[in-house]
């Protein structure tokens, strides 16, 4: 997502174009999910461990690929949204990955400026390029539901909330399956998500559009292999933190 500041310089200079609204959907409202108790596991034998506890080897601020600067404590990685957003010095293809996040317990803001962050399956270039599964606080915190939790950004409505209130750890699992192109740069297979939160699941093998986008219609351009990234978004809040990724490449 793209801060406001570039979205109101974008509008200025072309009033009678694409805005972010055209692509927000705020109905039907979808179903809130208690999710049961959550208990952590270590990773399969065969997982990449892309953080455990202790250092960020794994990753790089993308914007100039230098070591990333987000903080680690006690455990976890804290955003530091100066630095901006961070990715896997690895590349990948399809996967299975499990990631932890938590909001702070005394996070304010409203809408998509409450807790936001992002998990992007494939980063295909700098800045919010790719393909993102929206994290944010949806917790008694309502947006346009293609922008909630769980949301396939801008494109795919979660088919429930199990937001957990801020303070508690929540947990995505995803299967991603990355797209195929042809030798002519035509998409042979669209790229697929499924994802289940707290356990629940919220995207049950979504057909994605191409990669998602703040302003304007999705559409595929080929790409290969590619980082994971997470985001530091630019809202005001406090930052989120994460803990305990791992991933399974699939053939």
């Amino acid at each position: 997502m793209i801060l406001a500041l570039a979205t109101a310089l974008l509008a200025a200079q072309n009033p009678a174009g694409p805005k972010p609204e055209d692509t927000e959907v705020w109905s039907p409202k979808v179903p809130v999910v208690t999710p049961g108790a959550y208990t952590p596991a270590p990773p399969p034998s065969d997982a990449i461990v892309l953080f455990d506890g202790k250092d960020l080897s794994q990753w790089a601020t993308v914007h100039d690929g230098s070591p990333a600067r987000w903080k680690v404590h006690d455990g976890i990685i804290t955003v530091d949204k100066s630095s901006g957003n961070i990715q896997t010095r690895r590349s990948f293809g399809s996967y299975q990955l499990h990631l932890e996040w938590r909001i702070p317990a005394d996070i304010t803001g409203e809408g998509q400026a409450r807790g936001n962050s992002g998990l992007f399956l494939a980063s295909t270039g700098d800045g919010d390029a790719g393909y993102e599964l929206q994290i944010m606080d949806s917790y008694h915190n309502e947006t346009y539901v293609n922008g909630q939790v769980g949301a396939v950004y801008k494109q795919t409505a979660p088919l429930a909330n199990p937001a957990r209130k801020p303070g508690e750890w929540q947990s995505y699992d995803v299967v991603w399956n990355a797209p195929i192109f042809g030798a002519d740069g035509t998409v042979t297979r669209p790229a697929t998500v499924t994802a289940l939160m707290n356990g629940v699941l919220v995207q049950d093998h979504t057909v994605l559009k191409g990669p998602t986008l703040y302003i304007g219609q999705p559409h595929y351009a080929p790409h290969g292999r590619e980082p994971i990234k997470l985001q530091a978004h630019g809202d005001k809040s406090a930052p989120i933190s994460f803990r305990n990724i791992w991933v399974r490449e699939l053939p």
